[in-house]
């Protein structure tokens, strides 16, 4: 497989975390660990389908139980820092700092063999962190000095989730089936932690049904399997700023939706990402010529 093609590759999992909040907000009143756990169920279901179809069960066997626990630590770690802070925090700041992670994969991707970061790179990812900030911000309240605590979480969520994915270009011969064990062991924790601190509550309708199935065929499932290979295979620095995308294409999904109204920083904060994405889409062009 060519770079060019694992690139793209991972960017569809850019594209299906843009609906990460819309089929978020049809799955209330779900508590958030119970929603972990449904949704990971599903996409392991969709491994597993995939697997058994291509006939490489046996490959599961072979891959180490240190890369599973790594895996499962990425997932389950990212997406519990992550419910926490926004438990602790108010839900745009913390949010904010959460989306970091983009911005320190290509930081991180510089200490890789092979890899060689370009300033344009981090230019690049700091320009479209602006433009995120703009829309994640909207309707933030201020870094209030109590919720020093969530901040916290959402930051070592930011460094968990840039850390999986940028370690994860080690285990590169490590084939892309072992995603189904992670996700099927954050279902696990995800249960366990559910029946700890919260209390159980079913979808009320088909619409909240179909929307969890949805996180788990898609945001919460597929994406994550994309995305091993986008980091394994394709251009790490230019899918790190093209994850800024996220955050705009979720919003504009929200505003045909009707669930969410445009903002005039809407605009501002698309030519931002825009912006920064070409940037870093353009180092690594040049880059690719020199080699």
């Amino acid at each position: 497989m060519t770079k060019g093609k694992a690139t793209a590759i991972g960017f569809v999992a850019v594209l299906l975390w843009s609906l990460l909040a819309l089929f978020t907000v049809g799955t209330v009143p779900v508590p958030p660990f119970q929603l972990a756990a449904m949704t990971f169920l599903v996409g392991s279901a969709v491994g597993l389908v995939w697997i058994g179809w291509a006939g490489e069960f046996r490959v599961l066997r072979q891959i180490s139980w240190r890369v599973y626990l790594f895996g499962t630590l990425g997932l389950f770690g990212y997406h519990a820092l992550y419910f926490s802070a926004l438990r602790m925090a108010p839900a745009a700041e913390a949010g904010l700092i959460a989306y970091l992670w983009p911005l320190l994969i290509v930081l991180f991707s510089g200490l890789l063999p092979g890899e060689r970061l370009e300033p344009l790179h981090i230019l690049g990812a700091v320009i479209s962190f602006i433009g995120a900030a703009i829309l994640v911000l909207g309707g933030a309240t201020g870094f209030a000095t109590d919720a020093l605590p969530g901040f916290g979480l959402a930051f070592l969520g930011a460094l968990t989730w840039s850390g999986y994915s940028v370690l994860s270009r080690r285990l590169g011969n490590t084939p892309t089936a072992s995603v189904t064990v992670f996700c099927l062991m954050t279902a696990v924790l995800s249960t366990g932690a559910h029946l700890l601190w919260e209390t159980t509550v079913w979808p009320p309708n088909a619409l909240g049904w179909t929307a969890v199935l949805g996180l788990g065929l898609g945001p919460v499932g597929l994406a994550f399997y994309v995305w091993d290979v986008g980091v394994k295979q394709g251009d790490i620095q230019l899918l790190g700023v093209a994850s800024y995308g996220a955050p705009l294409l979720s919003t504009l999904v929200l505003i045909v939706a009707g669930v969410a109204d445009p903002r005039p920083s809407l605009i501002l904060a698309g030519v931002l990402i825009t912006f920064g994405a070409a940037m870093a889409a353009r180092a690594s062009s040049a880059r690719s010529a020199g080699n």
